[in-house]
């Protein structure tokens, strides 16, 4: 059996942009995504082209995630070749096929998330052990449609967490509701391996809310927005002066951001 060390203990260094958010956030150093998340925010953006790049971020996304969080094991590989070379069976490290997951769709912008993440497991990992649970949830807004809560309009949960990795896919990490919500959801339901929230883009005051409700939460983002920030501010290191960072307006929406993608993805304007 051939033993090569290239192929052994295959570390992950995950290129990510400096910040002062704390250890489990992780926004992402990637130009290809970057630039394919700005294409989506444009004003010109419409569907089919909207789904085709919300399956490229995703599918790179949850490439990282596996890449950095999911746990790797040895195993034997047997190519093709075996049968003329006794060298094509050898020790590789490959990722864990034995983890267990939980994909949380959340209705709406959630849901071609979440079935993305979901295919992109069961390719990696034991079927059997991949789940995909549905909460029907929208943001509450007061009279002023200022965000006061979440609406919850039901749950499919499929049963415990217990020594499953939790992920919820949603792309707009806005004010932190939707993410409060699922979170006091699954820690209902057992405790998780990891908890992992992958977005688009985050703001300032979602990572306060979240990282300070739930420190076990681990976030992976693409872009942090914080257009309403003051001009010295902007010149700083994301984090430096937290409590002055602002990505919200009035209604709470980001920005610069993308628009309502829930709205987007759907093509349905409610």
């Amino acid at each position: 059996m051939l033993t090569d060390q290239q192929y052994l203990n295959r570390k992950y260094q995950l290129k990510e942009i400096n910040h002062k958010y704390g250890k489990n956030v992780h926004i992402l150093h990637d130009p290809y995504l970057f630039t394919i998340l700005a294409k989506l925010c444009r004003t010109d953006c419409e569907q089919p082209i909207v789904n085709t790049l919300l399956n490229t971020l995703y599918h790179e996304l949850v490439k990282e995630v596996v890449n950095a969080e999911f746990p790797q094991m040895e195993t034997i590989l047997e190519t093709r070749m075996h049968a003329l070379h006794p060298e094509a069976r050898f020790k590789i490290s490959v990722v864990d096929p034995n983890i267990k997951v939980v994909c949380v769709s959340l209705a709406r912008a959630g849901i071609v998330p979440s079935h993305i993440c979901f295919n992109a497991f069961n390719h990696i990992l034991a079927p059997s052990g991949v789940r995909q649970d549905h909460i029907s949830i929208n943001r509450k807004v007061d009279e002023n449609e200022k965000v006061v809560g979440t609406n919850l309009g039901g749950l499919k949960i499929g049963g415990h967490v217990n020594d499953r990795v939790v992920v919820i896919p949603d792309p707009m990490g806005a004010t932190g509701s939707t993410i409060q919500t699922a979170m006091e959801i699954y820690h209902s339901h057992g405790n998780a391996l990891k908890y992992i929230a992958m977005h688009f883009i985050v703001t300032p005051e979602y990572l306060s809310l979240v990282t300070k409700k739930f420190p076990d939460l681990i976030i992976y983002a693409i872009r942090l927005d914080r257009g309403l920030s003051p001009t010295d501010v902007l010149a700083t290191m994301p984090g430096t002066h937290w409590d002055l960072e602002k990505g919200l307006n009035k209604k709470q929406y980001i920005v610069p951001g993308a628009g309502g993608l829930g709205e987007v993805i759907n093509n349905s304007w409610v």
